[in-house]
């Protein structure tokens, strides 16, 4: 029976391979308020046009804004991670290695303008501004668990629009399996780049299926703001029954594959990171347990549940697969 090392704390980990190889943040529109459907509304209002100053917006930096909408059929009911620790607790290596270092370093990014293209197998390519994307969509705000890989999570209010909105408008191929993406590449606005850290550009893939899952969002904004730059402006995506490390960041390209695509941290340690990366605190990974995690804000650690506690909603997707060998 292998021995479980012990569990570490969230800060202290990085991937293996970075062993070997060793705030300021976007000036925000104001966003709609209210109900989802008013949300939906007003999606002019989440422009990309600076505000002048750092204004709070629907809230006071480093507390969840109070959102006047009632609780969505998705949501979980437990209580949202500072705004301060979400935006200044980040993995985007990007932009820094270490957990700090994107809220101080992504200013270097630019969200506007921005493109993004859908393409692969697809009855209707295409190549489009970001804003002409968002304003296709109502904005929903879906307040999801996010797990990460490194054992601690958070609890997170994003603002966006299901995926499958978007993959039903270029209505797919009879060939169409999966869904690639890839972030920006441009080591000017994102130094890492500059670094063989990583594989660039940051590339993810979901199963078709997986991606019209209803819980399986494309976020813009997250806490009633528009998305900063160092938890993916302008575009992110949102899976919360998988590790965050599946959640790719600054998307620019979204291909419809026939054959499963490759992701960055299954080629950088296939062993540690397998394509579909649900969270099953069953699977450790190799260098320390899943069974529990550090909810940042929180002192005690929690069990982690299978799925994050999605697994009513999304275990019958994963009929019949051996979720220990296909991890």
């Amino acid at each position: 029976m292998r021995q479980k090392l012990p569990e570490p704390l969230g800060s202290e980990i990085t991937s293996e391979s970075l062993y070997l190889r060793r705030r300021e943040f976007l000036k925000s529109a104001a966003l709609f308020t209210g109900t989802a459907a008013a949300v939906g509304t007003g999606l002019q209002l989440l422009s990309h046009r600076p505000t002048g100053g750092d204004s709070p917006l629907l809230g006071v930096p480093g507390e969840a804004p109070k959102v006047a909408r009632p609780r969505g059929p998705y949501d979980t009911d437990e209580r949202a991670t500072s705004y301060e620790d979400a935006t200044t607790y980040n993995n985007f290596y990007e932009f820094g290695l270490d957990k700090g270092e994107p809220a101080e370093n992504a200013h270097t990014l630019k969200p506007r303008p921005w493109t993004v293209i859908i393409d692969g197998e697809v009855h209707k390519p295409q190549r489009v501004d970001i804003d002409t994307l968002q304003s296709w969509f109502p904005l929903e705000e879906r307040v999801y668990r996010m797990r990460c890989v490194e054992a601690w999570s958070m609890v997170i209010p994003w603002l966006g629009f299901p995926l499958a909105g978007l993959l039903r408008r270029v209505e797919p191929t009879g060939k169409a399996r999966y869904v690639a993406f890839a972030t920006l590449k441009d080591p000017a606005q994102m130094p890492g780049q500059k670094y063989p850290v990583l594989d660039w550009p940051y590339v993810e893939g979901l199963r078709l299926d997986e991606a019209l899952h209803p819980l399986t969002m494309l976020a813009v904004g997250m806490y009633g703001r528009v998305l900063p730059n160092q938890n993916g402006a302008p575009l992110r995506l949102v899976v919360p029954w998988k590790y965050g490390f599946k959640g790719i960041k600054s998307i620019v390209r979204i291909t419809l594959t026939e054959k499963q695509p490759p992701t960055t941290w299954n080629l950088a340690n296939a062993r540690e990171y397998g394509f579909f990366a649900n969270v099953n605190p069953q699977v450790d990974h190799p260098r320390w347990s899943q069974a529990s995690e550090r909810r940042i804000g929180e002192f005690r650690r929690r069990p982690t549940l299978p799925f994050n506690g999605y697994a009513e909603q999304v275990a019958s997707l994963y009929t019949g697969m051996d979720l220990r060998r296909d991890f």
